[in-house]
């Protein structure tokens, strides 16, 4: 099962001239704690950031599902809501569950198409309640970290 962090970074970034501004970035990172979040986080960042930068904020990500697209064009990230309908058979009444989604897509309209391509091999009827783009830059997977000065199964080290 996944766990993800919401990771927020912010840095000083040229914008010619030799002014600079204050850039703040969200990343998705899976992780298993807040700690291995951060330091997955600074791994990740620190060869495109030149000059300092600081983990401002990290909160864990509550969403039920991801659907991620391979398309280039595919470069925003989108939160979908949806009402699915299920059946108390104790009371026999239906009931509406909540879920976030995760969408990974070019615009507000692929967004909604790949949440529908996505949720055709669910059994319950569903309603999309709303699809919001987010702040999110990028998405990285877990990958176990090695201690260092070893090497992974497999590899020869030198």
């Amino acid at each position: 099962m996944y766990t993800w962090f919401e990771c927020k970074i912010k840095y000083e970034k040229e914008i010619g001239e030799g002014k600079t501004a204050k850039q703040s970035e969200v990343y998705l990172v899976d992780a298993l704690n807040f700690t291995e979040a951060e330091k997955r986080i600074i791994k990740e960042m620190k060869p495109f950031i030149n000059g300092e930068f600081e983990v401002v904020d990290i909160k864990r990500a509550k969403f039920a599902e991801m659907f991620e697209s391979s398309s280039e064009s595919a470069d925003k990230w989108y939160q979908c809501k949806i009402a699915i309908t299920t059946l108390d058979e104790k009371k026999g009444v239906e009931k509406q569950v909540a879920q976030v989604i995760m969408v990974n897509a070019a615009d507000l309209r692929d967004a909604v198409k790949r949440l529908d391509d996505g949720m055709k091999q669910s059994i319950s009827d569903y309603s999309i309640t709303s699809v919001s783009e987010t702040k999110i830059m990028d998405v990285y997977h877990y990958e176990e970290m090695q201690p260092e000065g070893y090497a992974k199964a497999g590899e020869n080290q030198q």
